[in-house]
This record gives structure tokens, sequence and C-alpha cells, in this order.
């Protein structure tokens, strides 16, 4: 009777462990999970990734870094060409008035030659300028040369951010730290910075 009473025992020993076990990782995984950074966390500041190699020549697309819109560019050879057109027109050619990362690197304000990366928010009272790439003449400007315009109280930017004279927003878009890693476009981070 004591043999039987051990062996039952044992078994029962066994079982119960087995099952406690196997729920280890359903207790674990909630605790494990707090130790990532929060939603709140990431968006505040978590950098952005995507691929920019599927881009059209000409085309800008928005993404979201820290609650503000990014815009991506990604440009023609004749619109980077086209940048002297607008130089008279800017009141910060070289962006001389704020601090920016890749100053004189490359005439689209990145890293890249090929692509611009800049804030999609207006420098005067935070509104999302409107990106018009056509040259051909605007109810804004009869010698539009491609651009972004503010609709929230006329402020011109041309192809690469910068701001035209005479207008209410006092700065050129800013430049967000980024960095390429091939066709890879990291926002909010820069490892060279």
């Amino acid at each position: 009777m004591q043999d039987k009473d051990k062996t039952r025992r044992k078994v029962l020993i066994g079982l119960t462990s087995a099952v406690g076990l196997s729920g280890l990782p359903f207790a674990a995984t909630p605790f494990i999970a707090a130790w990532n950074p929060s939603a709140k966390a990431k968006a505040a500041g978590a950098p952005v990734k995507l691929d920019v190699s599927k881009m059209q020549f000409g085309q800008q697309i928005q993404v979201s870094w820290r609650k503000q819109p990014v815009f991506i560019i990604r440009h023609t050879k004749e619109s980077l060409a086209s940048l002297e057109l607008s130089l008279s027109k800017l009141a910060d050619p070289n962006s001389d008035l704020i601090s920016e990362p890749y100053k004189g690197l490359f005439p689209t304000r990145s890293k890249s030659s090929e692509y611009s990366v800049m804030s999609g928010v207006c420098t005067h009272l935070g509104c999302a300028p409107k990106y018009f790439p056509e040259v051909e003449p605007k109810s804004w400007d009869a010698t539009w040369s491609g651009g972004f315009f503010c609709p929230c109280h006329g402020s011109m930017f041309d192809i690469v951010g910068r701001v035209f004279k005479g207008v209410p927003a006092p700065t050129n878009l800013i430049v967000p730290p980024h960095m390429f890693d091939g066709s890879i476009l990291t926002i909010g981070e820069d490892k060279e910075l």
C-alpha cells in the first residue's frame, strides 16, 4: 500500500509540475513585455524606418515621427536643376537662420542627393504646407517653379523646403535627423551626428 501511495504521489507531483511549468510562459509574458517601451514612449521619439526604393521620381510621401508629419520627396534631375530658378525669391537659401544638420551636403538639404526629408509643419503657425511640384503659374505665384504652399497664411517654400521672402513663415522647413542604409530611410536617428 505504501509503494502504491509513493507512486501515486510521484505521478501527482510530476503532473502538477508539468502543468505549472507550461503556464510559466503565460505568466512571464506580461512581465517581460513591461520592459518594452510603451506606445507613448515610441511615439515620443522612436525612429521611423521605411523603404523608399518604390517611390516614383517627383513623388512626395508623408510619415509621422514624434506625432508630426515628415515629408519625403524623391526628386527628378529636372527639379533639382530648377532649384536655381527660385534662388532670388528665397529668404534663407543657405539655411543660415536655423541649425541644419546636413547643411551644404547636397542641394536636397538631406543625406541623399536624390531625396529630401523635412518637417511637414509650416514654421509660421504649424499648418501643413501642400506640395505643388508643377512648374506652372499658380494663383499665389505667377512664376511658380514647384514647391510647397501653406494655404493657412500663404507661406511658400521651394521643393527642398527653403522659405520665400516676404511670407509669414520666418524660416526654412526643419530637416530632422535621418540616415540612409541603402534604400532604407531612418528618420529620427543618425549614427554619424
